[in-house]
């Protein structure tokens, strides 16, 4: 099973730039960005997915979701739009649980 975050963002084996960090979650740049703005935020103890929470229980959803919030509130405030993404099963390549909040570029420049 591959997971990038605890095996290397959380551990700090790789080198993360923080963006918003709690108790319980950490926000940072994507290492391998696909866009201009590409941020993850992600549980700091395993959680193997959305669909399945493991022993975090529903409370992580919010924990993850407010931190969520806070980093896309602030991406759409410097770039006008943020989109919010995750992935489950075959799509998610990393085995836990993760959201994307990303600004994609400037939509009339061709760049969705």
């Amino acid at each position: 099973m591959s997971d990038f975050y605890c095996d290397e963002a959380l551990s700090g084996r790789t080198p993360v730039t923080v963006v918003a960090e709690t108790a319980t979650v950490l926000a940072f740049e994507h290492t391998r960005p696909s866009y201009p703005v590409h941020i993850v935020v992600v549980p700091k103890r395993h959680v193997p997915s959305l669909i399945d929470l493991g022993d975090r229980g529903e409370k992580v959803i919010g924990e993850v979701m407010a931190v969520v919030r806070e980093v896309a509130a602030r991406v759409c405030g410097e770039h006008g739009a943020a989109s919010v993404v995750t992935n489950v099963g075959s799509y998610q390549e990393s085995k836990h649980l993760h959201v994307h909040v990303v600004y994609r570029g400037d939509p009339g420049a061709g760049q969705l």
